[in-house]
């Protein structure tokens, strides 16, 4: 895309930087939209095409973490996974710089910069994403979305089918799932075919949201409700009216979140922190968990009439393990998306790459994958890729020592069981013990005794 046909939005609290940007870009852009407050960003996402996002490290805002700007991308990439984002950064923030590259930015750049230097940074990156459009939009699409879905596996395609279904309905639907099995492409698949096509698709990972910022987060909140709320905010569900509201990992939130969750969604209102006046709310639900439906429904754990509320219709989404020749139809997928970002030639595989990509056993799913194929590509000598090209993540190779064997002793039948629980829960002593149907002690006995 040429720069004078581009919408560029300048994020910083700096009034200065804003001019001068503004000022710099005025000729070279069709339109330059300059923003103080990073808070106002998602609204903005929404009202505006955006080609290209500048973005300031640091703020003097509620976040307090040292390191604003890379709470803001990630932000960004989760309303706009595919926006362009230059972070801008002092020279303090180097190390900070480098790390927002890991973290989805294209490009950062030091203040004082060069003014033809980020003309051309920018000029770069808007042909850069051109380039990978052309290349994206000749690989296959998936029958369900043009949200990067492949599968012909009949597990997928009876999903594919079920997506058809449900989408055109205003049902709120659960997603289950293993970790990187894909559920967050299936939500979006979902809200692209149905009628609120047109309108917001807000995820938010409601899992990650502390008791405080929950209904913050969620419900919004008015100037001065709690220290730092500078001005009236409005929630997630007012940024999702008409459309779409996505609540990932919602089997873990507590009880008392569900709680206030459940009066939300039968109330069909929200109230914003800090104010006594409800704001009426039209959005179509879809809930995503990697927990297993039994023990969602567990009491002690979620309340039942909310898992009624969530789960008008449920679709589980199938580990990468049982999708058979998915599994070389997404290495290849992948293989051509990121050649193309790299500027490398077309990747074929071998014999061995193919029998190594067919016997893995994928405990991080799609998204293992995925990594695996941007790693290959990137350190590749040749546009072949042979069997040690490969090398899958060692964080999620240790489970495939806990599969069981019909003649294991039962004393190893037991740890193995213990590691696969307090694994499937993420360290969590308490809950690991109830699904044993331990007491904490106990568990802690167990863990002693095979020195786990």
């Amino acid at each position: 895309m040429l720069l004078k046909k581009a919408t560029v939005l300048i994020v910083d609290d700096d009034p200065d930087v804003l001019t001068a940007v503004k000022l710099l870009l005025k000729t070279e852009a069709q339109e330059v939209i300059t923003e103080k407050n990073p808070e106002n960003l998602n609204s903005l996402l929404q009202r505006n095409t955006v080609d290209i996002i500048l973005l300031d490290m640091n703020f003097n805002s509620a976040i307090n973490t040292g390191n604003e700007g890379l709470y803001w991308l990630r932000k960004v990439r989760e309303w706009k996974p595919d926006a362009i984002v230059i972070m801008i950064t002092a020279y303090g923030d180097i190390d900070l710089a480098v790390r927002s590259l890991k973290e989805g930015a294209a490009d950062f750049m030091v203040k004082p910069w060069h003014n033809d230097k980020l003309i051309e940074v920018i000029k770069d990156l808007l042909d850069k994403k051109d380039t990978d459009r052309s290349a994206r939009s000749s690989l296959p699409k998936s029958s369900a979305s043009s949200t990067t879905l492949h599968g012909d596996s009949p597990l997928m395609q009876d999903i594919f089918l079920k997506v058809n279904k449900i989408a055109p309905t205003d049902a709120n639907i659960l997603i289950l799932g293993e970790n990187g099995t894909g559920k967050d492409l299936i939500a979006k698949a979902i809200h692209e075919r149905s009628l609120r096509a047109g309108k917001p698709f807000i995820k938010v990972d409601v899992g990650s949201l502390t008791e405080t910022l929950f209904e913050s987060e969620l419900f919004g909140h008015k100037k001065g409700a709690f220290t730092d709320a500078r001005e009236d905010r409005p929630g997630r569900f007012e940024d999702a009216n008409g459309g779409t509201l996505f609540l990932d990992e919602i089997g873990n939130i507590s009880l008392r979140q569900q709680a206030r969750l459940l009066t939300a969604l039968q109330n069909r209102q929200v109230t914003r922190l800090g104010n006594n006046k409800p704001v009426d709310i039209d959005i179509r639900l879809i809930c995503a968990t990697n927990l297993p439906l039994q023990e969602l429904a567990n009491d002690n754990r979620f309340r039942k009439d909310l898992i009624y509320r969530v789960n008008t219709v449920e679709v589980t989404m199938p580990p990468l393990r049982k999708r058979g020749n998915d599994i070389e139809l997404l290495a290849r997928h992948f293989a051509g998306v990121y050649s193309a970002k790299y500027l490398k030639p077309a990747i074929t595989f071998d014999d061995s790459a193919l029998q190594k990509l067919n016997t893995y056993h994928y405990p991080g799913n799609v998204r293992e994958l995925q990594y695996t194929m941007e790693r290959a590509v990137i350190m590749a000598d040749s546009n072949v890729l042979h069997a040690n090209d490969l090398i899958f993540s060692s964080i999620e190779t240790a489970p495939a020592a806990l599969e069981p064997m019909d003649d294991m002793p039962l004393s190893m039948l037991e740890k193995t069981t213990i590691l696969r629980v307090i694994e499937k829960h993420s360290g969590n002593i308490t809950r690991a013990a109830r699904e044993l149907g331990l007491t904490r002690t106990a568990l802690y006995r167990r863990l002693s005794k095979y020195d786990i």
